[in-house]
């Protein structure tokens, strides 16, 4: 199991929206600027973004975008099965029909039993917990560190 850019990046459009949630709808430029992350490429992800019900879109020349959710309600497994799709570190998880030894297989069981874990984790880790940890470590500093 990997989290691909698409997943990492929607956290960090999340992270900068709920750092300026405070301020007028944000741009997708000054999002790109902040983030480092192309326009275009922000313009796909933040598609996937609204639909999850994470961010709202506002028209106008006021426009951009802000947090449609708490930060505290928005958990780290949500934001990466909007982005990516349901989290299962190996197929025989999610689809055990795909395999025809799935009943009778010992790894199986821990196969399943980690991807829990990973899931419980991510479901108990909230957008919250993310900035205040940021918040932490870079009290001083203006650059963010995304490493999970």
């Amino acid at each position: 199991m990997k989290i691909s850019t698409k997943g990492r990046y929607g956290l960090r459009i999340l992270m900068d929206l709920a750092l300026h949630q405070s301020e007028k709808p944000r741009l997708i430029r000054d999002i790109a600027k902040s983030q480092q992350i192309s326009e275009k490429y922000i313009s796909r992800l933040v598609i996937a973004l609204r639909k999850g019900g994470m961010i709202r879109s506002v028209r106008g020349v006021n426009g951009g975008f802000h947090l449609a959710m708490k930060p505290e309600d928005i958990t780290l497994l949500a934001v990466i099965e909007v982005m990516e799709g349901p989290l299962s570190i190996v197929d025989c998880v999610s689809a055990p029909k795909r395999c025809k030894l799935s009943e009778n297989c010992a790894p199986r069981e821990v196969w399943c039993k980690l991807n829990e874990d990973i899931r419980a984790l991510m479901a108990g880790t909230t957008l919250a917990d993310i900035l205040a940890s940021y918040e932490r470590h870079n009290a001083d500093r203006g650059d963010m560190d995304y490493c999970i």
